[in-house]
């Protein structure tokens, strides 16, 4: 077969079929672009840290492209890292926009060519490495990682929802495949004319989220004794959260129990916990947590009380079930994936606030229910790990390349 050497690359590639065997093959160059990344706290810099490694792990190049972030004083720019300025989201105070940086990323893909880029994130920079790739013809992978067009009720633009999912579906069209963690989320994106969607879920570190981290000194900081129950959140507490729902689920299992000693207790941070403090007086914020502190504060609770709406996947759920808790949410994104309603968890309709509550009221109705349901939670998420993750992912950027070297999809042009 006539093969094409890429200049900056020792990967072959051909237009015969055979070259699809030596994509599937090759050690890959993947630049990862995003506006969120580890040591910060959120569900898709967690996600990226565990892709990149997991990449690494296997002997891929990974090179990282993202604003810079305050603990990177001194840290400077290299081969596998490029940092950019970045602009204060509004309302998420420690999260920024990247700035856009088109001409410089022609500059150095056009020196150091990737052979697949996955951007993570849709604003400024995301949009400056779809057009450059665009420019030079490298493959694309995009993951629809936050529902970003749901968040603008809560923040009072509901006004720009439209033209917002107008400009997402425009984005992740423009790329070879779109990722998303949830079938519902899957489902929902091609309803509303998104293309090429598959789905990459999301897996879950089974030995540090473990039920033997249990401490009852931190329990009895709680005010808690051994047969006493813990009501847990763990999130960021912000309005597209649904946490309103947090006190009317608490106040309803106090009444329903007026004998059982139970406590609130809320891991996280965020633009709305002041408010939460005001209107949960007798709740404890435990403030953010990281690590094997975090999977303590899990493993320490008895109920997870998930009520969010806004979710594409939510791995508060996975890493709550690995912990051995009795979670209750609403029948989507992650929930819908790994909790068999009544066997390892307890599940609502979405949006239905009575079921949800009675949903809660269960778990506490009989001490055998709550153990079983606990123990199914943990057997179910210890089979959940990253390592099919990745792999599915590997397969994803090999085929993204794939398609890239046959043809473009039609209609794509910046």
């Amino acid at each position: 077969p006539i093969t094409v050497t890429n200049p900056s690359s020792n990967h072959h590639i051909s237009d015969m079929p055979s070259a699809e065997t030596d994509v599937m093959s090759t050690i890959l160059h993947v630049t990862l672009i995003t506006e969120t990344f580890p040591p910060e706290i959120n569900g898709v810099a967690n996600t990226l840290g565990r892709l990149c490694d997991g990449l690494r792990l296997r002997g891929h190049r990974v090179e990282l492209i993202r604003p810079r972030q305050s603990e990177d004083a001194g840290l400077v720019a290299a081969d596998d890292l490029m940092l950019c300025r970045g602009w204060p989201i509004p309302g998420y105070p420690g999260l920024q926009w990247g700035q856009s940086s088109m001409h410089k990323l022609l500059r150095r893909w056009t020196r150091q060519r990737p052979d697949v880029l996955y951007i993570a994130t849709e604003g400024p920079l995301g949009l400056s490495a779809l057009r450059a790739a665009r420019r030079l013809g490298i493959a694309v992978v995009s993951g629809f990682h936050t529902n970003f067009q749901q968040y603008t009720h809560e923040y009072g633009f509901g006004f720009v929802t439209r033209l917002l999912t107008h400009y997402l579906r425009w984005f992740h069209n423009r790329s070879q495949i779109t990722v998303v963690p949830s079938l519902s989320q899957k489902m929902e994106l091609e309803r509303r004319g998104f293309e090429r969607v598959e789905l990459l879920s999301r897996g879950v570190d089974s030995q540090l989220f473990h039920p033997s981290k249990r401490s009852a000194a931190l329990r009895e900081s709680w005010g808690l004794s051994v047969d006493d129950i813990a009501v847990l959140h763990v999130g960021r507490l912000a309005p597209e959260k649904n946490l309103g729902l947090l006190k009317t689920s608490f106040d309803a299992l106090q009444a329903a129990h007026p004998r059982q000693t139970l406590k609130l207790i809320i891991v996280g941070d965020g633009p709305q916990r002041t408010t939460l403090e005001q209107q949960l007086p007798n709740a404890i914020f435990c403030g953010t947590q990281r690590g094997d502190i975090l999977a303590t504060h899990y493993a320490s609770g008895d109920l997870f009380v998930f009520p969010s709406l806004t979710e594409t996947f939510g791995n508060v759920v996975l890493e709550a079930l690995a912990s051995g808790l009795g979670v209750i949410a609403y029948d989507q994104a992650a929930a819908a994936q790994h909790i068999r309603h009544g066997h390892n968890g307890a599940l609502a309709m979405p949006g239905d606030e009575e079921a949800f509550i009675d949903a809660a009221r269960w778990l506490l109705e009989e001490s055998e229910t709550l153990r079983r349901v606990r123990l199914n939670a943990r057997q179910h998420a210890s089979r959940q790990g990253w390592a099919p993750i990745i792999d599915l992912f590997e397969r994803q950027l090999r085929s993204a390349c794939a398609m890239s070297n046959k043809a473009l999809p039609m209609g794509q042009l910046l």
